[in-house]
């Protein structure tokens, strides 16, 4: 079965959603102008094709003092590169795992309270774990802009 375009009625359901997960249905479709079961059955159907997942989040504004840490790991051989990332995504603690191009072969990100949280964090789930070279990391102090919605809704 293929899946079916986003249309611009698609996108309008997933903008209300985008703002307030836990929108009614009934409010989508009374703002948009169509039948609550439209929208059920939109929203269904993108989903069933694996085009939206709904889910919570935590808020990072709960946090004391909140430092994303950018973690940057370059790997012994670029064979391990799958083998590292593998081992990074099953650390509860990083929320994000990406393969990158350029200076490092991963980057994966964290949220810390402070550099000795880092620094203990480093040591004991990261730099042990075999394959991994070195590590640099970044330090985001100051969020001007924090949005989950990081992906723009496009057709698949």
């Amino acid at each position: 079965m293929a899946k079916k375009q986003l249309d611009d009625q698609d996108r309008n359901i997933l903008e209300g959603l985008a703002k307030d997960a836990r929108i009614s249905n009934r409010k989508i479709a009374a703002d948009l102008g169509i039948t609550e079961g439209t929208v059920r059955s939109r929203i269904k159907r993108m989903e069933s094709e694996g085009q939206v997942r709904i889910t919570a989040m935590t808020n990072i504004a709960r946090l004391r003092n909140p430092t994303l840490a950018y973690i940057w790991v370059e790997v012994e051989r670029s064979a391990q590169c799958d083998d590292v990332a593998q081992q990074l995504a099953a650390v509860p603690e990083i929320g994000f795992v990406g393969k990158m191009l350029g200076r490092y072969d991963i980057l994966a990100i964290t949220l810390v309270q402070d550099n000795a949280e880092l620094a203990r964090f480093l040591h004991s789930k990261i730099t042990g774990l075999a394959g991994v070279r070195r590590t640099e990391c970044s330090l985001g102090v100051n969020f001007v802009k924090h949005d989950y919605r990081m992906s723009r809704i496009v057709d698949a």
